[in-house]
């Protein structure tokens, strides 16, 4: 073999390890293992937006009935940057509850840092569950904390634009009926919502709870100026009404 032939050859497998490396890193940037690089042709934000406000309809979030899906709760949690989901249906749209973990990259919208999440996990290291007061204990009281948890975002317009596409794309591929599919991964919304995914596990009706679930998503997604009651005290006031 001729000096002209080795490097033709040579030169034939540089270009195809580049192409190689070049298709499997589009192949991630196409994929739900990266919501933040934006690239031309990303089938991820092809289409039109399918999450948040697309109606129009100024009473969107006066729901009539609501209810959990399991079916739905574990098809977004199995997306790339989820750590847990908690999905729940109504006559008009679906409500996603999240939080997120590093399985992905790009999760909060482009200009996010670190200090747009809610947590501090530097307790992890100093073997503490409060960072800031040194305290071992967590009550267990929430699913969601400010320390040592999986993070939330205060704000659900910072939660990346092509992850809440990528989620409500998975709910609407399932339940195409829904109008609207609202996602946060606001810390105060997820707990609350895993109160009412409580009585859904323990085979409760939340249509009890009905009025203020509607409060608590006008509050999240449509600036309600009423402040949501938590489930927990609705309970307790309902069980000092209604006991001996």
């Amino acid at each position: 073999m001729n000096r002209l032939t080795q490097h033709a050859i040579l030169f034939m497998c540089i270009i195809m390890l580049t192409l190689t490396g070049c298709n499997y890193r589009r192949a991630v940037q196409d994929s739900d293992y990266d919501y933040g690089s934006r690239q031309k042709g990303d089938p991820k934000i092809l289409g039109a937006r399918m999450y948040g406000s697309t109606t129009g309809n100024p009473k969107q979030h006066d729901n009539a009935f609501v209810e959990y899906s399991s079916l739905l709760t574990r098809e977004v949690t199995k997306l790339n940057g989820v750590r847990s989901a908690l999905v729940m249906l109504t006559d008009k749209n679906a409500y996603v509850a999240v939080t997120v973990d590093n399985t992905a990259a790009g999760t909060l919208n482009e200009g996010g840092s670190r200090n747009q999440w809610d947590q501090s996990n530097g307790g992890t290291i100093e073997g503490v569950y409060d960072f800031d007061t040194g305290s071992p204990y967590w009550d267990n009281s929430h699913q969601v904390t400010p320390y040592n948890s999986y993070f939330t975002t205060t704000d659900y317009h910072t939660l990346s634009d092509e992850m809440k596409q990528t989620i409500a794309a998975r709910v609407r591929g399932i339940s195409p009926r829904v109008d609207e599919v609202h996602i946060s991964a606001n810390m105060d919304f997820v707990n609350e919502i895993t109160e009412y995914a409580k009585e859904a596990w323990a085979g409760r009706s939340i249509d009890p709870w009905l009025n203020q679930f509607n409060i608590l998503v006008k509050h999240q997604f449509a600036g309600g100026k009423i402040m949501p009651v938590p489930l927990r005290d609705l309970k307790q006031q309902a069980a000092g009404t209604t006991g001996p």
